[in-house]
């Protein structure tokens, strides 16, 4: 039996055998102490168990009260029913400062009492505490669970605003039993469900939890307001190491999620993300938009280099060259992060393809970084290939010139080869400034730059047979993106089981694999 449980819970032997004893109601035999210091641990710890026992049960007795009416329509607003809260065991804490106290006071002495981490106190002129009151008032609060369903910790939400009723939401300080880097809230209803789908969904605050939960996702969890930690990361990846992050999209859950994602890569998770339309977060997008479209949300996740690549050019929209710096930047320490060979180089030509960087030299500077453990770009813009320097020598020629009317209609047919080029910009500009001088043409210092190093280099004068040679390398180029790109679409669309789609996108893939083959 305990083997059993030790295989389907993922726990230790002396985890399941608590945990036996605890369904079956038989005590545990006393613990046997090394020290009178650890038997003294033990006892508090388990004294501190209690008291968060006893303060849960206490505050759902609140929320039933007539003192609760306030936090039950609050409840009843974020469309909560009765029997849903007592599932999450929510509860209410009055608006007093000894109440709870003096519901403790006869279990516990005022040292423990200040060790639960339920109660505040002022130090006084002596140094010595002052006497507690509840840290908690005027609150709806929510239970914080270790895995195995025990009450640690609360987070309570202000039912009034403004400098008196102090932060919306405030957790439990650090106390024996609660480190909130080590504690994923909701952990012990969905690690079954985790287990059974083989993958989490991961949000940042509990009512998001709850409303996902109640939604019938049961494999959520949430972080316990900080971002996530190496310490969860572990937790987590007892029961799996497939997740779906869906955090708030403003800037604060926008950099929780990019944290998030990097420690989730560099131990190996397999990671996708979601951004909800209108900027809502999970507990709203589902009382607006409902439970179908949330699901639906959930079957369209992004694959984490999806993500990160669209944000970086979002912070960093790829039209000069030192923006295009600076989104390579952004993105370099997660490449680095990924332990996989194969799945970094993907990631790197993808990020190349998007930001407009040739793929090969992003490549050559993220081997570079790696291998001198750097963060960052070690020059202000990568080099750039033959084809390109032959382009811009000759979109910078007289308009008048063959080579520079070759370059024209190689761009004007084509325009789409060019994207993707470390200088499709510069390009750009030169192929629209009439007759005006190219180095005036050019108005991004870094990129202006460039170009005057490509036409001061001495070199052969460029003819329409380089021009030629340079927008077939640019084709061959752009066939290559597409079959990646066709490569990517096929896998998600199988991963949707949508084979009408498979079919028509492996049709257009072998077309151009044809286009390669020949050329």
């Amino acid at each position: 039996m305990f083997s059993f449980i030790q295989k389907i819970e993922n726990v230790s032997f002396p985890e399941s055998v608590r945990f036996v004893a605890q369904k079956c109601g038989i005590p545990l035999p006393k613990r046997e102490f090394s020290s009178e210091e650890e038997a003294q641990e033990g006892r508090q710890r388990a004294k501190l168990l209690e008291l968060h026992e006893l303060a849960t049960t206490w505050f759902e007795e609140q929320l039933r009260s007539p003192e609760g009416a306030l936090a039950r329509e609050y409840l009843s607003g974020r469309g909560l029913k009765p029997e849903e809260w007592q599932k999450f065991r929510i509860g209410y804490a009055p608006d007093s400062f000894h109440a709870l106290r003096e519901r403790l006071q006869s279990v516990a002495d005022p040292e423990t009492l200040r060790l639960s981490g339920l109660f505040s106190f002022k130090e006084q002129e002596d140094g010595k505490p002052g006497p507690l009151y509840s840290r908690f008032r005027k609150r709806v609060t929510f239970p914080i669970a270790n895995e195995s369903g025990r009450v640690i910790a609360f987070t309570a939400r202000a039912l009034e605003a403004g400098e008196k009723a102090g932060p919306k939401y405030m957790n439990s300080p650090e106390t024996p039993l609660y480190s909130k880097g080590n504690v994923l809230f909701n952990l012990d209803k969905a690690r079954q469900a985790i287990r059974e789908t083989g993958f989490a969904v991961l949000v940042e605050g509990q009512m998001d939890c709850i409303s996902v939960y109640l939604a019938g996702v049961k494999n959520v969890i949430a972080t316990s307001g900080t971002a996530f930690t190496e310490a969860q990361v572990r937790l987590l990846s007892r029961y799996t190491t497939r997740i779906i992050v869906n955090f708030d999209p403003d800037t604060a859950g926008a950099n929780a999620a990019e944290k998030s994602i990097a420690l989730l890569t560099e131990e190996g998770f397999e990671v996708r993300v979601i951004t909800l339309e209108g900027g809502l977060d999970p507990d709203r997008y589902i009382r607006e938009q409902g439970t179908p479209a949330y699901l639906a949300a959930l079957r369209g996740a992004r694959r984490h280099t999806d993500y990160l690549i669209e944000r970086a050019r979002q912070l960093f929209p790829p039209t000069t060259a030192d923006a295009k710096v600076k989104a390579l930047n952004f993105l370099l320490p997660h490449i680095k992060r990924m332990p996989n060979r194969i799945t970094r180089d993907e990631f790197a030509a993808d990020a190349a393809q998007k930001i407009g960087i040739d793929s090969a030299l992003v490549r050559e500077e993220l081997k570079q970084a790696a291998a001198k453990r750097r963060d960052s770009l070690a020059h202000a813009m990568p080099a750039f290939s033959e084809a390109e320097r032959v382009l811009l020598r000759a979109l910078a020629e007289a308009p008048s010139h063959s080579a520079c009317q070759a370059a024209v209609a190689g761009f004007d047919a084509n325009e789409a080869h060019f994207e993707g080029l470390t200088v499709a910009s510069i390009l750009k500009q030169l192929r629209h400034r009439g007759s005006a001088d190219p180095i005036d043409a050019v108005n991004d210092p870094l990129e202006h730059s460039l170009l005057a190093q490509v036409l001061l280099a001495e070199s052969e004068p460029v003819g329409v047979e380089h021009v030629a040679a340079a927008l077939d390398t640019l084709r061959h180029r752009h066939l290559e993106r597409c079959q990646r790109d066709l490569r990517a679409a096929i896998a998600e669309a199988e991963r949707r089981s949508d084979s009408a789609a498979v079919i028509r996108l492996t049709a257009e893939k072998l077309s151009i694999d044809r286009a390669l083959r020949e050329f």
